[in-house]
């Protein structure tokens, strides 16, 4: 088929403009409103494959957005969008199931049918020759006579699965891949845990590398986080605070790679104390720290300096509220701890003489091993001294349990081992 030139188009679309506006005139003194009755023209004039009538619906400059699939304005989008179609299917009709019309906005519940006969492509897809029916819902916008906008949503697993490209629902293909993916998702999961309680309100999730511990303390209908952990658990963060209410906001207990690194993908608020800003938004601790983490054995050297970059740090993170000694938040005391970092912080709950401290102390060893608590080492501390006064003034509280960043919990004689590893 030859294609119309362009001053035939253009008045091929003049003349179906005419007539949409007198098909349009005509109805208005019926009960359907102005959008109702142009969305139901618009559908009638694709199925009966008039292209020039569908186009000449739509104002100049109207956006046309399948949700998932395209993004196109008119009149040019909109008139490849639906010459695909018609193409990819010769003998398409479309049904109008249903309509919902308030003021300016009619939604249209849709059927579509027709066999995948060609020679258009769909979506890349060469045709099949299949039978297809698919249903959809368009949100079309009309003002002045002409569709403004449409959002329209479609099935997008039953035209692969009428075709063949993807397996029949319930169907022996269907579980393997089910069982695939599964195992995909299982060994994603490995080295993390799910949330545990480990105190009224105040649950601990664990993932790898490094043990890290990022805590979820019931607030208001949704979770406070505690510590951002590794950029490898954003997932498992984001899930395990979906089932206790979503996230509401994340404090970061202070800015190092591995405990800021999830926190720009939970898509929530970020705080922080007011002297850990330049490093969560920033470089993560590596400012003071040794150039190339000079200091720390060669094997362990290497071994961070991967684990930094890909695996803790999901990268600098916004911060959108400052902390400082004596605030209240989820129904714990900010307490400052520095040291280990200038705006460490640790939060204590006085009734039940709970401490969750971040890194002021170690429970694992440089090679991920349980041990007793330490401070950390030289080199991740923006001041060792300082870091060992804040151990102590963190024993001094007499915790009767102190979570860390990394590991396990100290409890028991909490103060004196605590103090045991402040003078080490």
């Amino acid at each position: 088929m030859v294609e119309d030139s362009s001053s035939s188009r253009a008045a091929k679309v003049q003349e179906a403009a005419a007539n949409v506006k007198q098909a349009t005139s005509r109805r208005r003194g019926s009960q359907a409103s102005e959008a109702e009755t142009l969305a139901r023209s618009y559908f009638e004039a694709i199925s009966t494959h008039d292209l020039d009538a569908a186009v000449a619906h739509w104002a100049p400059g109207g956006r046309d957005r399948v949700h998932g699939h395209v993004d196109v304005n008119a009149p040019e989008g909109v008139r490849e969008l639906i010459g695909n179609l018609l193409g990819a299917f010769p003998d398409l009709r479309m049904e109008v199931l249903s309509t919902v019309t308030e003021g300016e906005h009619c939604g249209v519940q849709w059927r579509l049918s027709g066999i995948f006969a060609g020679p258009q492509k769909l979506n890349g897809v060469a045709p099949t020759g299949d039978r297809v029916v698919l249903e959809g819902l368009d949100l079309l916008t009309v003002k002045d006579g002409l569709i403004q906008s449409n959002e329209a949503f479609t099935d997008t697993l039953t035209f692969p699965r009428q075709i063949g490209m993807m397996p029949a629902p319930g169907s022996r293909t269907e579980q393997r891949l089910a069982g695939a993916f599964n195992v995909k998702t299982q060994l994603k999961s490995l080295g993390t845990s799910e949330a545990g309680m480990i105190a009224t309100g105040v649950w601990v999730v664990q993932g790898q590398p490094g043990r890290c511990n990022v805590y979820l303390i019931e607030d208001e209908g949704g979770v406070t986080v505690f510590d951002a952990g590794a950029r490898t658990m954003s997932r498992l963060i984001a899930t395990e605070a979906a089932k206790l209410g979503g996230i509401r906001r994340v404090v970061l207990g202070h800015g190092h790679t591995d405990h800021r690194g999830a926190a720009p993908a939970l898509g929530a608020p970020v705080l922080c104390h007011l002297d850990e800003v330049q490093d969560a938004e920033g470089s993560g601790g590596f400012r003071y720290w040794p150039s190339d983490l000079a200091g720390l054995p060669v094997p362990q050297r290497q071994i961070h300096r991967l684990l930094h970059r890909m695996a803790w740090d999901g990268g600098p993170v916004e911060i959108s509220q400052t902390l400082n000694e004596g605030d209240q938040i989820a129904g714990f005391e900010v307490i400052h701890i520095p040291g280990h970092a200038p705006g460490q912080i640790a939060l204590w709950r006085e009734p039940d003489r709970l401490a969750l401290v971040s890194d002021c102390f170690y429970t694992l060893d440089m090679w991920g091993r349980s041990c007793e608590p330490h401070l950390p080492v030289d080199i991740y501390n923006f001041d060792t001294e300082q870091a060992r006064d804040s151990l102590r003034k963190l024993a001094a509280l007499e915790p009767a349990a102190a979570w860390p960043g990394h590991a396990k919990p100290v409890t028991g004689e909490v103060r004196a081992k605590l103090e045991r590893a402040a003078d080490s």
